[in-house]
């Protein structure tokens, strides 16, 4: 049986708001699209079973952490990440240029080498060049599969973010050598250039010659404001591949969300519901809720009476107050489970709306609560 080729195809417009359609051999992916993030080889406090039932069609794992530990041979003898963790849905894995930032105290940049770590487990030494970040995320067998970029902290220092976006788009030069041809899989440039959108524009612009599968925006949630973060889509929705899928690369809230998509945006990531639930701070149609103040002892009414998969609305905030205010693990994996269930509802209904040509109202309603 010959494998389905990686494509991508928009449905419909509605204004900048895009309705699409993703086809991989292992299932199609409807956009926008929200990945819950499966860092090492897990969605923590949740069964994967559970994790599709919530509506989700693809998840995120990372590169740099599934390198330290168990590392991609593990993985490759098992067959690859999906018989691994045990997920038949499709993959995206991220390159490891997040933590090249993120876990900057323990590695030194070079242009020619790549990032050179000591792992913040036990200090061994890794490098991490563009194309070891592919041979990676190939041998892991992701379905989508990142460029090697480097991603740097928030700064108004000009010559200091040009200088790193040059550096991104020499390594996707390399990465894109490395991934070679496969039509099976498809590989997404990186657009960089912190808040200065003449360097977004060149940035992109470099990155549409090489002709990626896809194009995604980095560089963002790393501490800006979020009206600094659509101005940045703001000058890029007009000038993106039409015929290519944007993923906005670890955001966010649900109003992140909603203004990105308004902006032209088809795929999302975020650590948020995951680590919101374990912290007990839960999303719902009404806006957050922490479910640890003490107004909850005594409110015997669901999160949402009107959720109920998994039998969510059978829990009150009374109970689930218990199980956090005493370190219960079952509250933390019933708010993991809620907090996954509502933002795969939210993007549910952002494409209805959009298919309808109401997505403005949907969003103008919700961009206040949520």
């Amino acid at each position: 049986m010959s494998l389905k080729k990686f494509t991508f195809n928009v449905i419909k417009n509605d204004r900048f708001a895009r309705l699409g359609k993703i086809e991989t051999h292992r299932g199609i992916i409807d956009t926008p699209v929200f990945m819950p993030v499966g860092t090492q080889a897990t969605i923590k406090g949740a069964f994967i079973k559970d994790i599709i039932n919530t509506g989700a069609q693809i998840i995120l794992s990372n590169t740099y952490h599934l390198m330290i530990r168990p590392g991609v041979d593990r993985v490759k003898s098992q067959g690859g990440l999906h018989q691994f963790m045990n997920c038949k849905l499709p993959i995206l894995t991220d390159s490891g240029g997040f933590q090249v930032m993120s876990l900057s105290k323990l590695n030194k940049i070079d242009r020619e080498i790549g990032a050179v770590f000591n792992s913040h487990i036990d200090g061994k030494k890794f490098i991490l060049s563009p194309e070891e970040s592919i041979k990676i995320q190939l041998g892991l067998n992701s379905d989508i599969v990142m460029v090697m970029d480097e991603c740097p902290k928030k700064t108004n220092d000009y010559e200091l973010i040009e200088k790193s976006m040059e550096l991104s788009m020499y390594w996707a030069e390399r990465s894109k050598k490395q991934f070679g041809s496969n039509p099976h899989k498809g590989l997404f440039g990186i657009v960089q250039g912190g808040l200065f959108n003449e360097l977004r524009e060149k940035s992109l612009n470099q990155l549409k010659k090489l002709d990626f599968d896809g194009y995604a925006i980095g560089g963002l949630a790393v501490g800006e404001s979020q009206d600094e973060m659509f101005n940045v889509l703001e000058g890029l929705k007009n000038i993106m591949p039409v015929n290519k899928p944007r993923y906005l690369m670890g955001v966010g809230t649900p109003t992140d969300i909603l203004g990105a998509v308004s902006r032209g945006v088809d795929m999302f990531d975020c650590v948020l519901p995951t680590r919101s639930g374990r912290t007990g701070l839960a999303f719902t149609w009404n806006g957050k809720i922490n479910i640890r103040n003490s107004e909850y002892k005594t409110d015997n009414t669901p999160l949402d009476v009107n959720v109920s998969k998994f039998d969510l609305n059978k829990y009150t905030k009374n109970y689930l107050n218990h199980l956090f205010n005493t370190n219960e693990m079952l509250g933390s994996m019933l708010l993991t489970l809620n907090n996954i269930n509502f933002y795969q509802e939210l993007m549910f209904e952002i494409r209805k709306h959009i298919k309808n040509g109401t997505f403005l109202d949907f969003h103008n309603k919700y961009i206040k609560i949520l």
